[in-house]
């Protein structure tokens, strides 16, 4: 991807030091932003190490972190070129038309948008056994959703979501910095964990920074960059619109193909309430997130490689709020 960059005006410092300030509260040795504004890079911060041993890597363009949840939208991705293609043949069809061995009386009504949305109500990551509540009336965030959408890629690909991306998006957009890794190297800010494999089955896909910001440049561009249209618009159109049922109580977030979606202030919602409407975002446990904010035609990222339970004085969901709220503070104070 060809692009200006211009991070000459100090415009985003206050956020850079607000990173900072959370990368300290919360021990992470790791930290950095990337913005994209117009369409050119306006700044671009890196800060700390790899880990807090001596001689750790310095944090720079080239390190890749776990970004944790923020795969979802990934596999939001492939979910949304299934459907487009017809391998799935609608949002609302029956997660037991494509998944064999479920109990049907326990997944009996829970769509393909449930999954998508944190509103099918099964209990936990791997539990299948048991509701908590009927699909569709509730809203529980959890990983059994993200489960089942990898197996039904996996079957109506027949691939793995590793495979898909690389196949279908990361070589015709040029991604070099982001995949699916389960061995440290020098690049990788590690967190000493475990991972069964490299195919997009576990938590473990590893991004650098600009590469992050560029994940949310093709969104905001609907797939198109320096005029070439790989994949079509409206893939991109789908993951990034409600999807949420819509009689959900209105204090519920609303989501997109895993993607937070602003469409009003929701205290519940990651989202702050100085976004504009049509702002999506998401973020993973370690406080990596993405944020891209079409009014302004913005993309925001910020990099953390937390490891620790949150201290007394830390509120995530305040946080990441508020974060969002100073880079719509950074960019109209330009």
């Amino acid at each position: 991807m060809e692009m200006l960059v211009d991070t000459s005006n100090n415009a985003f410092r206050e956020l850079n030091e607000y990173v900072l300030k959370i990368k300290n509260m919360i021990s992470a040795s790791a930290a950095s932003t990337y913005i994209i504004q117009n369409d050119c890079v306006v700044n671009e911060w890196y800060s700390g190490r790899h880990d807090n041993t001596e001689g750790s890597r310095m944090v720079d363009a080239e390190s890749r972190f776990n970004v944790a949840s923020v795969r979802k939208t990934y596999l939001g991705f492939a979910v949304s070129l299934a459907l487009y293609e017809g391998r799935i043949k609608n949002l609302d069809d029956d997660v037991t038309d494509y998944l064999d061995d479920l109990d049907e009386l326990v997944l009996k009504d829970t769509k393909i948008r449930h999954l998508l949305t944190h509103t099918h109500g099964l209990q936990g990551s791997d539990n299948l056994n048991k509701k908590i509540f009927l699909p569709g009336t509730d809203w529980k965030y959890n990983n059994t959703g993200v489960n089942l959408l990898i197996k039904i890629v996996q079957k109506v690909f027949g691939q793995t979501l590793a495979s898909v991306m690389e196949e279908r998006l990361f070589l015709p957009y040029g991604f070099t910095e982001t995949g699916w890794i389960k061995e440290k190297s020098e690049k990788l800010v590690w967190l000493n964990e475990n991972y069964k494999d490299n195919e997009g089955n576990d938590a473990n896909l590893f991004v650098s920074t600009r590469e992050l910001a560029y994940w949310g440049y093709i969104h905001l561009t609907k797939g198109k960059v320096n005029g070439m249209q790989f994949v079509p618009s409206s893939i991109f159109e789908q993951v990034s619109s409600i999807a949420t049922p819509l009689n959900l109580n209105e204090a519920l977030p609303r989501h997109g193909f895993f993607w937070w979606i602003q469409d009003k202030f929701r205290p519940l919602s990651e989202l702050g309430d100085q976004l504009p409407q049509n702002t999506y975002q998401s973020l993973g446990l370690y406080g990596n997130t993405v944020l891209v904010i079409p009014e302004y035609n913005v993309v925001a990222v910020r990099m953390l490689n937390q490891t620790e339970r949150n201290p007394p004085q830390y509120d995530y969901i305040k946080d990441i709020q508020t974060f969002g709220n100073m880079v719509c503070k950074c960019v109209l104070s330009q």
